[in-house]
């Protein structure tokens, strides 16, 4: 659910929210933003495998530019991602025939926090991390599914002012 305009994308963004947690989300829309993080962390809380909602919290945090809270969301969407479409816990081992990553579900929505892992990564001023991801994400996605490519004209970018 996009937290601004109230529109449901869930198949998108990792699956079917339970009632209880979307009452949390729509009781989101439109708060103060303490009030957001609270009912998001909640929401998380009471149903941890619930892919949306990471998906929510690492978009919050990331745009409150508060990046280790959009970290820790990021990589426990991945966890729980990747523990439900079965990939390998070490992201630099997951092959392209490990999973779907083209059709939405649980590896479409790993590698998605995958992308935002990086963008986070790349905010964060290590871009070190950032291109090492980006490039995992190239060889899972040749066809530029995810928009990656963004991501590495920000890397190229960020290289040129160094």
């Amino acid at each position: 659910m996009n937290l601004f305009t109230g529109e449901s994308a869930d198949e998108f963004f990792g699956g079917s929210v339970p009632p209880a947690v979307r009452r949390l989300l729509d009781e989101a829309v439109g708060a103060p933003p303490s009030r957001v993080e609270a009912l998001l962390w909640t929401a998380q809380a009471s149903a941890p495998d619930c892919l949306p909602v990471y998906y929510l919290l690492y978009k919050f945090h990331a745009g409150r530019r508060q990046f280790e809270l959009a970290e820790k969301a990021a990589r426990k969407g991945i966890d729980v991602a990747g523990r439900q479409a079965k990939l390998n816990v070490d992201w630099t081992k997951v092959q392209g025939s490990d999973g779907d990553f083209s059709s939405t579900g649980p590896a479409r929505f790993w590698l998605f926090s995958l992308k935002a892992l990086a963008f986070i990564c790349l905010r964060s001023g290590r871009s070190d991390e950032a291109r090492a991801l980006v490039g995992h994400i190239t060889r899972l996605d040749p066809t530029h599914g995810l928009g990656g490519e963004v991501l590495t004209s920000l890397l190229d970018g960020s290289a040129a002012g160094d």
